[in-house]
């Protein structure tokens, strides 16, 4: 079907749109029939890099790419540069980014398993916790659920965190590397296999973060450059709306293209993890899911996490 990661040829054309995103089975089912040509995008012409998510996030602090995938914690450090596309959005709606540990997640005194976030909380506490990158919106919400989102009684970060490749969070935790793995994408629903490592469940910060708010976490969305102009933006927003609703409308062949970055998932599991992550906030943010971006991006700055107060905007 062709190789989506080509070369960026001339940078500066009119019509051609450099987009970067990542390679992961969410991504590449909503970005399917842009890559392909599924429906005419006259006169843009959409050239695509496959990145992962932290690089992609500090590409954005350059202008890199017209259309990027990124980080909503990445966001609040670009929003100067760039405004977010309403269509492309992950939210976890009541599950995302996973903390866990080789051994066995917060226990009591009998060896059983608590499952309350003030005892994870305890547990975590002084534990060096491999994460997938410190612009990431899994970095943002670790730290908000360990140290607190009241910025008056906030007592600040207490874990050492290192940045490993998301992809390599798993196995290195597995190892006895780190006490915990903060962990992204697929490996959400591989960590607990014995392929895996056989990994325990410490806390799930999407789990945490709805019942704190009520609200799906926000997770990454695409942002386009200002700079493109009102028109063009309207016409490629337009584009990627219809790409997502073109997916969805093909599920089987848009997820057999997508199978190719499910990392040994399996169909099965390769389209559970789509329909977490291409649904109707993916059409469309609607008021919750623009409620849950001012939210957490607020709350980062008032507990001194995101260094600038960001009022999120969102293209037609």
């Amino acid at each position: 079907m062709g190789n989506p990661q080509s070369e960026i040829q001339n940078p500066k054309s009119r019509a051609t749109v450099r987009v970067g995103h990542s390679p992961d089975p969410d991504d590449a089912f909503m970005f399917y029939a842009l890559t392909f040509g599924k429906f005419d995008t006259a006169p843009e012409v959409y050239e695509h890099r496959l990145v992962d998510i932290e690089t992609l996030n500090h590409a954005a602090e350059r202008g890199q790419y017209d259309v990027t995938a990124l980080s909503f914690h990445a966001y609040a450090y670009v929003a100067d540069r760039y405004v977010l596309l309403p269509h492309g959005a992950s939210f976890g709606v009541n599950y995302g980014p996973l903390l866990v540990a080789r051994d066995a997640a917060p226990q009591d005194t009998a060896g059983a398993a608590l499952h309350s976030f003030d005892a994870a909380r305890t547990w975590l506490a002084g534990k060096t916790i491999a994460v997938p990158g410190e612009r990431t919106s899994a970095f943002l919400a670790l730290h908000l659920f360990v140290q607190g989102t009241d910025p008056v009684t906030s007592a600040g970060p207490v874990l050492k965190t290192v940045t490993v490749p998301f992809d390599q969070i798993i196995p290195r935790v597995a190892a006895g590397e780190f006490d915990a793995g903060l962990i992204i994408h697929e490996g959400q629903l591989t960590y607990h296999e014995a392929a895996s490592g056989s990994l325990k469940k410490v806390v799930d910060l999407g789990e945490w973060w709805n019942a704190l708010t009520l609200l799906p976490l926000p997770l990454g969305g695409n942002g386009i450059r200002k700079d493109l102009g009102p028109e063009r933006i309207r016409r490629i927003s337009r584009h990627l709306h219809d790409s997502i609703a073109w997916g969805l409308a093909h599920r089987d062949e848009a997820l057999g293209y997508a199978l190719q970055y499910a990392r040994n998932m399996g169909r099965d599991k390769a389209d559970r993890f789509v329909g977490m992550y291409v649904n109707d906030y993916a059409l469309d943010y609607g008021t919750q899911g623009r409620a849950a971006v001012r939210l957490l991006l607020d709350v980062g700055y008032l507990v001194r996490l995101i260094p600038t107060l960001v009022q999120p905007e969102w293209s037609e």
